[in-house]
C-alpha cells in the first residue's frame, strides 16, 4: 500500500508531516504504512480557535449549530466506506468499523435532534426555573448557560478513532466552542481521514476545528482559564496530563474518561436454562471480542453465583472457541488484532499480572490465525480466567488488560456481588442480568456511587436493549474514581460542560429580555389582533390578550361533575370541603377552571395556530368558589423553530379571580405556522 503521510489541520491549512514524525505499523502486519506529526506553532492554532472559530460559533444560535451538526453527519454518512477500508489496517473488523464509524455519526445525529427539539433558537440557554426574590415579585433570580470564550482541547484514544472525537465535537460545537482534536498516533491516519472529510463538507465556519496528527508539544502550557480539556486513554496519562502546573494555576476545566475494570453479574435468579443466562453469555463473549476487547466499557470482571460459576465457564468458553481470529479483510474472521505491538505487549504483560491471582480457564499464547503475512500482527486469543477468591485477591481489581481479557469470580449472595462491584474503586458501566426487579433496586442502590452506568437487561428488554458496552449520546458516559471522575454525552448535559452557568438577577424586565422569554411580572404588549390569527413569525415575546370575565355557578360544576363523572368531594360535598384545611366550602373542579379559560381566550376560526400539543407546569394555587368570577390572559412565552413549515409557541396561561390573584396557571403548547414564502 502507499506509505501515508498524516497531516495536521492548523490555523486554517494543512501542515505536511516533518522529520521528526512517527512511524505508524499496521495493527495486522506490523508493516510500516503511514507517518504521523510535525512542527506546529500552538500559539497560532490557540488565537485561531479562540480569534475565528469561538466567536463564529457563538454568533449562531443552538439551533443554527444542530442544523450544522446535521449536515456534518450526513457528509460523512455518504463517505464512510473509506473510514471502513482503513479501519482494516488497525486490525477492526467490518463490525468493529461499524461501531466507530456509524457509531460516532449516529452521535451528531442524535445530538443535533435533541438540541432542535430542547434548547432555544437563541445564544442563551435558560436553566432550571426562575426563582422569585422579593414578595411583590419585582426583583428575580435565574441562571443562563453561555459559551465559554475559549478553546476545547480533546486528546483522545486509539480504540475509537472516529466515535471518540465525533462523540466530543458533537457536544463542543453545539455549546459554541472551537476545538482542537489529539488523536492517538496508532490509529491518527483514520482520525486525519474523517477530519478531511469534515473540513470538506464545510458545514461549521473556519476555525471551528483543528487537528494535531503529532505530540502536544508544549499547548497545554498554553491554556487559560476560557479553555477547556477532555480526555480519553489511561489513569497514568490522565494524572500526568491533569497534573500540568498552568492547568492547575489557572482552573483550566479538566475532564477524563478512563479506562475502568467495569464488571457485569449474574443474578442469583438466573438458572443455567432461563433466557436470561444465554442473555448473560452473549454480552461477555461480546464485550470480550468486539473490538478485539479495545473497548473502555469492555467487561474485565464476570461476577456470577458461586453454584453458576462453573456452568459460565463452560459456555464462554464454548462460544469464545468458535472466535475465529486473524486478518479483518478475510471473511468469516470474527475478530482482529489490538492495535498495535505495544498494545500486544501491554495486554500479555497485564494478563500475566491477573494470571497470578487467577487460573487460565481457556485462551492460547499462539492462536490460530486466518490470512497472509500475519505472523507478526498484534494478534492475542482471548483470555478467561477464574479468580476463585475474589475477597483475597488484589490484582484482579486492580489491573485492566485492554483487550480480550477477563475474570470471573464467584459471589455468595447479593451484597457480597455489590461489594466485588465495587472493588473496581469506580467504573464507567457495569451491568446485571436478571428478571427479579427486587435484584434490580439492591444492585443499583448499593452500587450507583461507584459507577457511571448501571445497564440492566432481561427477557423483557433483551431484543431491543443497546448492549452492556454501547455508551448512547442521550445518556451520560462516565464514571466515578477510577474511570476518571468526569462525564461527556449525556445529551444537552454533556453541552453544557462546554458553557458557563451564571446568576442573574434583576426585575422581570431585565431577566426577559436575557434570556428571551417571557416572564412573569415582565411588561407586556396588547395584541392589536388575535394571537391565535398570527403566524409563528409575527408572533412577539410578550404579547398578550385578556379575556374574562366569567362567574362560576354551582349549576357549571354540578353540569361538569355530571358530564365527566368527576365527584370529588371537595366539588361535590360541602361539609367535606369544608372539613378538607384547603378548603372554606365546594370549589370548583380545576380542569373546569382550564376548559372555561380556554373558551374565553380561543379563537375559533381556522388560520395559523395549527394544533393544541398540550400544556406543562400546571399549578393550581387558589380555590375558586360558586359565585367568583374568572380572567384569563394569553401571552407568548417562547417560540420555538421546528426546521418545518410550523413552529412550536410556548404560552404563559395565567387564571386570575375577581381580586386579580392568580388561582391556576401553565403553560399551553401550540404550532402555528410560519409565514408563506
Amino acid at each position: 500500500m502507499t506509505m501515508m503521510e498524516l497531516r495536521s489541520f492548523a490555523a486554517g491549512k494543512w501542515v505536511d508531516a516533518g522529520d521528526s514524525a512517527r512511524d505508524i505499523h499496521s495493527a495486522v502486519t506490523g508493516a510500516l504504512i503511514g507517518r504521523a506529526g510535525g512542527s506546529l506553532d500552538f500559539a497560532a492554532m490557540l488565537d485561531h480557535g479562540r480569534g475565528t472559530g469561538s466567536p463564529a460559533l457563538r454568533a449562531m444560535t443552538f439551533h443554527q449549530r444542530a442544523a450544522a451538526l446535521k449536515a456534518l453527519a450526513l457528509y460523512l454518512s455518504e463517505r464512510k466506506d473509506r473510514l471502513y477500508e482503513l479501519s482494516l489496517h488497525a486490525g477492526s473488523t467490518r463490525g468493529d468499523a461499524m461501531i466507530d464509524v456509524d457509531g460516532g455519526i449516529g452521535t451528531l445525529f442524535a445530538l443535533a435532534s435533541k438540541a432542535r427539539r430542547t434548547l432555544p433558537d437563541d445564544v442563551v440557554m435558560a436553566d432550571g426555573d426562575l426563582e422569585i426574590l422579593s414578595r411583590d415579585g419585582s426583583f428575580l433570580g435565574h441562571h443562563i448557560y453561555t459559551p465559554r470564550q475559549g478553546v476545547a482541547v480533546h486528546i483522545n484514544a486509539f480504540n475509537f478513532p472516529v466515535w471518540g472525537m465525533l462523540e466530543k465535537l458533537g457536544p463542543t460545537l453545539l455549546g459554541g466552542m472551537s476545538a482542537i482534536v489529539k488523536p492517538a498516533t496508532a490509529t491518527a491516519y483514520i482520525t486525519e481521514a474523517c477530519f478531511q472529510m469534515m473540513v470538506k463538507s464545510g458545514a461549521f465556519p473556519e476555525g471551528s476545528f483543528q487537528l494535531i496528527t503529532g505530540g502536544t508539544g508544549d499547548l497545554l502550557d498554553r491554556l487559560g482559564p476560557s479553555d477547556f480539556v477532555s480526555f480519553t486513554g489511561s489513569a497514568d496519562t490522565a494524572l500526568m496530563l491533569r497534573s500540568n502546573k498552568n492547568l492547575m494555576a489557572r482552573s483550566v476545566p479538566f475532564i477524563a474518561e478512563q479506562d475502568s475494570l467495569n464488571a457485569s453479574v449474574l443474578g442469583p435468579d438466573v438458572t443455567a436454562d432461563a433466557p436470561e443466562f444465554a442473555l448473560f453469555v452473549k454480552e461477555v463473549v461480546r464485550e470480550m471480542t468486539a473490538k478485539a476487547g479495545q473497548k473502555c466499557t469492555a467487561i474485565r470482571r464476570i461476577i456470577a453465583p458461586q453454584t453458576m460459576v462453573d456452568a459460565v465457564i463452560e459456555a464462554v468458553s464454548a462460544k469464545l472457541a468458535k472466535t475465529t481470529i486473524g486478518d479483518p479483510a478475510v471473511e468469516g474472521v470474527r475478530m482482529g488484532a489490538l492495535a498495535s505491538a505495544s498494545q500486544k505487549k501491554d495486554v500479555l504483560e497485564k494478563a500475566a499480572i491477573i494470571g497470578s491471582e487467577a487460573e487460565r480457564v481457556f485462551g492460547t499464547d499462539t492462536p490460530e490465525l486466518q490470512g497472509e503475512g500475519v505472523e507478526d500482527g498484534a494478534f492475542v486469543s482471548p483470555m478467561l480466567f477464574h479468580c476463585a477468591d475474589p475477597d483475597a485477591a488484589v490484582k484482579v481489581h486492580e489491573t485492566e488488560a485492554f483487550g480480550p481479557v477477563s475474570t470471573i469470580m464467584p459471589y455468595r449472595d447479593l451484597d457480597h456481588a455489590v461489594g466485588l462491584m465495587n472493588r473496581g474503586q469506580g467504573s464507567l458501566v457495569a451491568s446485571l442480568i436478571t428478571h427479579d426487579p427486587r435484584v434490580a433496586r439492591t444492585v443499583a442502590v448499593g452500587a450507583a456511587a461507584w459507577h457511571g452506568r448501571i445497564y440492566i437487561n432481561d427477557r423483557d428488554s433483551m431484543k431491543s436493549a443497546t448492549g452492556h458496552g454501547s455508551p448512547l449520546p442521550l445518556l451520560v458516559h462516565g464514571g466515578p474514581g477510577r474511570a476518571g471522575g468526569g462525564e461527556e454525552l449525556g445529551g444537552m448535559r454533556g453541552v453544557k460542560h462546554y458553557m458557563q452557568r451564571t446568576a442573574i438577577q434583576g426585575s422581570p424586565d431585565m431577566i426577559a429580555a436575557i434570556i428571551g422569554q417571557y416572564v412573569p411580572g415582565a411588561a407586556k404588549t396588547e395584541a392589536t389582533a388575535h394571537p391565535f390569527t398570527k403566524t409563528f413569525d409575527d408572533l412577539r415575546i410578550g404579547e398578550s390578550i385578556t379575556a374574562g370575565p366569567r362567574t362560576i355557578t354551582r349549576e357549571d360544576v354540578e353540569h361538569f361533575a355530571e358530564f365527566t363523572g368527576d365527584n370529588f368531594y371537595a366539588h361535590m360535598d360541602e361539609e367535606a370541603a369544608k372539613a378538607s384545611p384547603f378548603f372554606d366550602g365546594r370549589v370548583a373542579h380545576g380542569y373546569l377552571l382550564l376548559a372555561f379559560a380556554a373558551g374565553l381566550f380561543v379563537q375559533p376560526d381556522p388560520g395559523p395556530t395549527l394544533a393544541n400539543t398540550g400544556l406543562s407546569g400546571l399549578r393550581f394555587t387558589k380555590p375558586v368558589y360558586f359565585g367568583e368570577a374568572i380572567s384569563v390572559s394569553l401571552t407568548v412565552k417562547e417560540k420555538r423553530p421546528t426546521g418545518k413549515d410550523y413552529g412550536e409557541v410556548l404560552w404563559d396561561v395565567a387564571i386570575t379571580d375577581g381580586e386579580g390573584e392568580q388561582v391556576a396557571g401553565y403553560t399551553l403548547h401550540t404550532m402555528n405556522a410560519l409565514n408563506a414564502t
